[in-house]
């Protein structure tokens, strides 16, 4: 019979439950306990919501755990035991104490190349930084945020007009492959130092973040890359702003000046460069297409948006 790697899996957003289900739906991995964040309220009525990881593992039947933090009572002797061969962790939100990382070789499925963008938002940064190769890492763990070895790395070219969903999608996708590959390969790969002079850190993003005043298009776009979903991009005012391409780079104008009207988009722009713009929100109102929105103000080309 062939060997099945014992895994203890910890992870809990979208790109961790994948993760999961490529591991879950491997013969060679036995997933025998899933640790994940506790419920947490969502939405405007504040409903108790599971997150995804712990619904996929219940509809597989595997155990899950919720602690609030590690070091609770109890944690470490129900991973100890499950005797795993491997703690798996991706996008957990919680670094491990030394007592667990002691248990098992602790992999870490990282969405970045490191030492480039440990933290939080790795995705987002990179699309912010406009990029033009991303990736995934499995790393071994260690007590800093990130800091551990490098076991393998899948490498992507990232598209200029791709956003936040599609590239989260693929760097997911190629994050499964790695596991396996790197569970498989355990024992004949030799971990490699990170180097600390390359190293950089990424925050959590915040939703001021998303606030825009028509400096520069090429880092408006890039926010808007990045920010799809949440926090979006907006004005000092609440507008929100959609369905954006950039136009080019390179011009000086006045921020928020009218440049033109293409079909129903209007061009902005910057102090540097300009933008094209479905898509206006103003602050507690419904979406309206961008040259609706300019004639229903009487503004016009040379006309500033506010």
């Amino acid at each position: 019979m062939k060997h099945r790697y014992k895994i203890v899996y910890m992870g809990t957003p979208h790109y961790a439950k994948e993760i999961l289900e490529t591991l879950v739906g491997a013969e060679d991995m036995d997933v025998s306990l899933v640790l994940t964040q506790p419920d947490r309220p969502v939405g405007r009525k504040k409903i108790m919501t599971p997150p995804v990881v712990k619904v996929l593992a219940e509809e597989h039947g595997i155990e899950v755990l919720q602690p609030n933090r590690l070091c609770d009572e109890g944690i470490f002797e129900a991973i100890e035991n499950v005797k795993p061969d491997y703690i798996i962790v991706a996008a957990f939100g919680q670094i491990l104490p030394k007592n667990i990382l002691d248990i098992a070789p602790c992999i870490n499925l990282h969405a970045s190349l490191l030492p480039q963008y440990r933290g939080a938002s790795p995705v987002q940064q990179s699309l912010l930084n406009g990029d033009k190769i991303t990736g995934v890492t499995s790393m071994l763990m260690e007590e800093g945020l990130d800091t551990g070895d490098i076991l393998e790395k899948i490498e992507f070219v990232i598209p200029s007009e791709m956003r936040l969903g599609a590239l989260m999608q693929q760097l997911t996708k190629d994050a499964g492959t790695l596991t396996l590959h790197t569970l498989r390969q355990f024992k004949d790969i030799v971990p490699q130092k990170q180097n600390e002079a390359q190293a950089t850190l990424c925050k959590k993003i915040k939703k001021s973040d998303g606030e825009i005043a028509f400096k520069d298009a090429l880092e408006i776009y890039n926010k808007y890359r990045a920010f799809e979903g949440w926090p979006g991009i907006f004005d000092s005012k609440g507008m929100k702003f959609d369905g954006i391409t950039l136009v080019e780079t390179e011009s000086e104008n006045n921020a928020y000046e009218i440049l033109s009207f293409i079909d129903n988009s209007v061009v902005i722009g910057c102090q540097k460069g300009s933008l094209k713009i479905d898509t206006f929100q103003p602050a507690s109102k419904k979406p309206i297409q961008a040259k609706a929105y300019c004639v229903g103000r009487g503004l016009k080309v040379g006309h500033q948006i506010i």
